[in-house]
């Protein structure tokens, strides 16, 4: 039962999204370059700013970006966010040369008392430098990896006539299979 919802829930949010964005023909380029940027700002370190961070970018970068698919790759790349922010923090103190963050238990408890928010805000600056120099990487690399694929999903699904017998809801050809057990 648990599959059968987590499996409605990933159809529903992702990919039936997906799909409509696909179905309405956008070019592979600016759907490559809109999925490339919702990943690289979705993966800024610092939880709860990356929608902010998109919509920003979405402003200033107009129609050379594909609102929806920007949104959908932040979304998408939460969990992505969450993974990278200790390598990011790392990557950052290499750059700098600066101290090293313990991320241990007793340097849990100085944060959550108060004691440790110079240590905090120079691990988040450190954070913050990693991200910004391996981002204009990530964005050229998932630029890359993205169009080609892009490229071949456009050709495919933007061509899709949808009739009333045919839902917009109904993405047969990517859906995920359970079996139940």
């Amino acid at each position: 039962m648990a599959v059968s919802t987590m499996n409605d829930w990933f159809n529903q949010k992702i990919l039936d999204p997906f799909y409509q964005i696909l179905s309405r023909g956008m070019e592979p380029k600016q759907l490559a370059f809109s999925a490339a940027l919702g990943i690289t700002l979705g993966i800024f370190p610092i939880c709860g700013v990356t929608v902010l961070l998109c919509g920003i970018a979405i402003a200033l970068l107009g129609s050379l970006c594909h609102a929806p698919t920007v949104m959908l790759a932040n979304f998408v790349a939460t969990p992505i966010e969450l993974s990278l922010v200790v390598p990011f923090l790392r990557f950052g103190e290499v750059i700098s040369g600066g101290p090293h963050f313990p991320l241990t238990s007793e340097a849990l408890k100085k944060v959550l008392t108060g004691q440790a928010s110079h240590e905090v805000l120079l691990s988040i600056a450190h954070a913050l430098l990693g991200w910004l120099v391996a981002s204009p990487l990530f964005l050229a690399a998932l630029y890359i990896i993205f169009f080609p694929f892009f490229k071949i999903l456009v050709r495919k699904f933007g061509s899709v006539s949808l009739t009333p017998s045919k839902s917009p809801n109904l993405f047969t050809e990517i859906r995920l299979k359970v079996r139940d057990v």
